[in-house]
């Protein structure tokens, strides 16, 4: 079978990448070197300079790089094309590929290969996604981790472990009439011990790795011109949202990615809290209030040149028992409301003043907000981190399999019904790297991938 991509989009240069056992012969039909080579003597990682050619016409001027198997991407003897950049060019070529029998690839084909070819496991080819999807350094860098196998080698280590013993409790099961009992059962819970302290560890690393990969969903609320939009500008830098004198201006949220040390800050902005003028403006506050109680942080924004109002009062009731910073905006003017008001010490922890207009006090809010999160303890060089949903709740599954064997040991059940319970928690980890996982699953996991990769 031979594989393309096409990348949509006008760009410098085009890339059609093709893979298989026949992707060179259907490349010689349709390819004319400057320098005539037979394919035999080309070497792999190499680049040739020509032109793709239909029926005897010069379409266009290319570079093709050859990677032959198994020292490819999918382990596939694998070639690319690099074409002028332009969608009609791109397209045409792609057509000439197809024409000498080439077929198109699937989101995520690539990758898969590589995987169902054993070059990569599937703790690996998820990164990928990772990576390509990443929002800020630290995904980027966590991914680029799990590319080169950290969480694979970690899981094959636990495996290994939990083997060792297994080697024993074969022999104690199979010649029975060796007296290796007493020594296996207290192996196993050893090795149980140690293997649920790892496996415990990697699982209370999602916690990190759910903010690497998806953020800090963050609220900005307050009443209409407190200043919520000047602080989403002073934090983007930019003018993204309205500001303006007058009040009831953000009718619905805005949403904006930004990144504080390193940790990507989904920002959304609402509608302030008021009585609603009309139904509009009643919508959008009403979205304002769900969108603060589902948030990861709320940034409860108060004018200090105004006394609390009820409107205040009930933005202090939503962030209670919520993590949260509150503001006391517009200091650079003469301030009524101060951080040493009852209300807002006891609504929050976290008071600091600010002129978010005049950008003063931005470091001081970013500050807070590693301290809340403990930002600084995420430390991608000296740990593994979790980030993928399906690998965590795998852990956990293993977790409770270790639990359950325990528990089978404890009440001195016999070695082959403790050995079926240890064979659950390596199928647990074996379904992580992808060694007995579905194929459900697996076309599940590559349909998430872009095309060509």
């Amino acid at each position: 079978m031979h594989q393309f991509l096409r990348h949509h989009g006008i760009g410098g240069i085009g890339i059609i990448r093709m893979s298989g056992k026949d992707c060179f012969s259907i490349l010689e039909k349709i390819f004319e070197p400057k320098k005539k080579q037979k394919i035999e003597d080309i070497k792999g990682y190499t680049i040739k300079y020509g032109n793709i050619i239909e029926k005897g016409e010069k379409v266009d001027e290319v570079l093709v790089s050859y990677f032959k198997a198994p020292k490819s991407y999918t382990t596939e003897n694998m070639c690319e094309i690099n074409s002028h950049g332009g969608n009609v060019m791109v397209k045409r070529i792609l057509e000439i590929c197809l024409k000498n029998g080439a077929e198109l690839a699937e989101p995520g084909e690539f990758t898969k290969r590589a995987f169902l070819n054993g070059r990569i496991d599937l703790l690996q080819a998820e990164s990928v996604i990772d990576l390509i999807h990443a929002k800020s350094e630290r995904e980027a860098k966590t991914g680029m981790k799990q590319l080169e196998g950290i969480l694979s080698k970690k899981i094959g280590e636990i495996k290994q472990d939990i083997l060792d013993v297994m080697v024993d409790i074969e022999v104690a099961i199979d010649y029975p009439e060796y007296d290796v009992d007493d020594v296996t059962n207290q192996q196993i819970v050893d090795m149980l011990a140690k293997a649920e302290e790892k496996l415990l560890k990697l699982e209370k690393s999602f916690d990190n790795g759910k903010i690497i990969k998806e953020g800090i969903k963050t609220a900005i609320i307050g009443k209409p011109n407190a200043g919520k939009s000047s602080l989403l500008n002073a934090i983007l830098k930019e003018d993204r949202a309205i500001v303006t004198e007058y009040e009831g201006t953000t009718r619905d949220t805005i949403e904006e990615f930004v990144t504080i040390h390193g940790i990507p800050i989904k920002l959304i902005d609402t509608a302030g809290i008021r009585q609603a003028k009309d139904e509009v403006e009643k919508i959008g506050i009403t979205k304002s209030r769900e969108i603060a109680k589902e948030a990861d942080l709320i940034i409860a924004i108060f004018d200090s040149t105004k006394p609390l109002s009820d409107e205040d009062v009930e933005i202090l009731d939503l962030i209670r028992n919520k993590k949260s910073i509150i503001i006391l905006n517009k200091i650079d003017l003469k301030s009524i409301l101060t951080e040493k008001d009852r209300g807002l010490k006891e609504a929050s922890n976290h008071i600091i003043k600010m002129s978010a207009l005049n950008h003063i006090g931005l470091e001081n809010l970013y500050q807070q907000i590693i301290e809340l999160f403990q930002l600084n303890e995420i430390n991608l060089d000296n740990e593994i981190v979790i980030t993928n949903i399906r690998h965590k709740n795998l852990i956990t599954k293993a977790i409770e399999n270790v639990k359950k064997t325990k528990e089978t040991v404890a009440t001195k059940m016999p070695l082959d019904i403790v050995a079926i319970s240890i064979k659950d928690i390596l199928e647990d980890l074996a379904n992580i790297t992808g060694e007995v996982v579905s194929e459900d699953i697996i076309n599940e996991i590559f349909a998430k991938f872009c095309l060509g990769k």
